[in-house]
């Protein structure tokens, strides 16, 4: 039950994506690349639902969980291009409000960078609460940091979003927020199937069902996820597990599979689509931009090394180190992914999904699943697929890490 549509040469990628359903338990996935602006792998198999048999089909949606944040923060590079949005200006010069507890001096290069120190918010939310209200516009901007913006990091698991889309709002002379400006400014001119909130009326028939794992089934993963991490996240008090648990609906993977949680706008976590289309987003970006409207300017900044907190890479959430750079993770020595150039951009998600530009290759890649696996990235059915693309079919390195980063990062 494989579909393939792949150009001659790329054939080693859909022998992976193969092997995923013989070999490492895949029940339903897609994966898509463009290459200089043309898709030459497309593939798609399985069940979108692993319980009623439905076929994975080729117009079947996806949630993609964090993969959600490098769609997000293209939509900021747009305005960006467009002069509306300045990286290195304060986030209170265009929401003034964000100024209070401490958040004067924090720059929209820092919060998309996840130096601002905001991955929990501590008043608790509800569904209702989360797309565009008044109410979560004054919860986001009373929030206190939790460290010194700029000193540190930490993944800003859900928070980001809400923040990036209230930035949207101030800095679009139009106040459209993330969800509406994506969907009229970057998925409709280039086609893109995709959707941050999704739209009444979508036929929910062809969206594939996530089979998550429980919260405690992260302590029988500790070769996967690292031990830090876990132990931190069952730490009730501790950043990793405040930053994922608000609101609360938010904590259990399978939550996703709601109809009011995939029609909320969470721009850091809901993302829904065709994952050729996050494919296609990527590939424009990493031929220059131009079905997106992006300038050399802009890609530049996407395409430079992540500029790191002046007291070390030590994630505060993810407890291991990590690189970010404008909404998108880059690469480091624990998560090599793209070229040897480090240029490359994207994010991953929960449970394997994977998408990323490598300006070096002009390349778009994107990978998404519907049985969610353990591991914070470099999922082994995702990072066979990269491998098979980059190191098989491009020449370019391979995909995996040293042991010694890996061992560092289990830790």
């Amino acid at each position: 039950m494989i579909d393939a549509a792949v150009d001659e040469g790329y054939g080693p990628v859909a022998d992976a994506f193969r092997r995923n359903f013989t070999q490492r338990g895949e029940i339903g996935a897609a994966c898509a690349v463009y290459r200089d602006g043309r898709k030459v792998v497309d593939l798609w198999g399985g069940y979108r639902d692993g319980t009623t048999r439905a076929p994975w089909e080729r117009d079947t949606m996806v949630p993609v969980f964090s993969t959600t944040k490098g769609v997000s923060s293209t939509t900021l590079a747009v305005l960006h291009s467009r002069g509306q949005l300045d990286y290195d200006r304060r986030v209170a010069s265009y929401w003034p409000e964000f100024a209070a507890a401490g958040k004067e001096a924090v720059t929209v290069r820092q919060l998309l960078s996840h130096q601002a120190g905001l991955p929990v918010i501590d008043r608790p939310l509800e569904l209702r609460d989360l797309s565009g209200s008044p109410a979560l516009s004054a919860v986001l901007a009373q929030q206190r940091p939790a460290w010194t913006p700029g000193e540190r990091h930490g993944y800003h698991g859900t928070s980001l979003g809400w923040y990036e889309s209230e930035l949207v709002s101030r800095a679009d002379p139009r106040g459209r927020r993330l969800g509406r400006f994506f969907a009229e400014e970057v998925a409709a001119p280039l086609g893109l199937d995709f959707h941050i909130g999704l739209p009444a009326g979508t036929d929910r028939g062809r969206i594939a069902r996530i089979h998550g794992f429980r919260p405690w089934q992260m302590m029988l993963h500790l070769n996967a996820m690292p031990p830090s991490f876990v132990r931190a996240f069952f730490n009730p008090r501790s950043l990793s597990a405040r930053a994922f648990r608000n609101p609360r609906v938010l904590g259990e993977p399978d939550n996703i599979n709601r109809p009011d949680v995939q029609a909320a706008e969470i721009p850091a976590v809901n993302g829904i689509g065709l994952v050729r289309s996050v494919a296609k987003l990527y590939g424009d970006a990493a031929t220059g931009g131009a079905g997106l409207g992006l300038t050399a300017a802009t890609l530049d900044e996407l395409r430079n090394p992540a500029e790191p907190p002046s007291r070390g890479l030590t994630d505060e959430v993810l407890r291991v180190p990590t690189r970010f750079s404008l909404g998108y993770v880059k690469p480091f020595p624990a998560f090599r992914f793209g070229s040897a150039s480090g240029t490359a951009f994207g994010t991953m998600g929960l449970g394997g999904s994977f998408a990323f530009a490598d300006p070096d290759t002009g390349t778009g890649f994107a990978y998404a699943m519907n049985r969610t696996g353990f591991h914070l990235w470099d999922d082994p059915r995702e990072v066979a697929l990269r491998d098979a693309l980059f190191a098989g079919v491009l020449g370019e390195m391979p995909q995996r890490p040293d042991r010694r980063a890996r061992a560092a990062a289990r830790r």
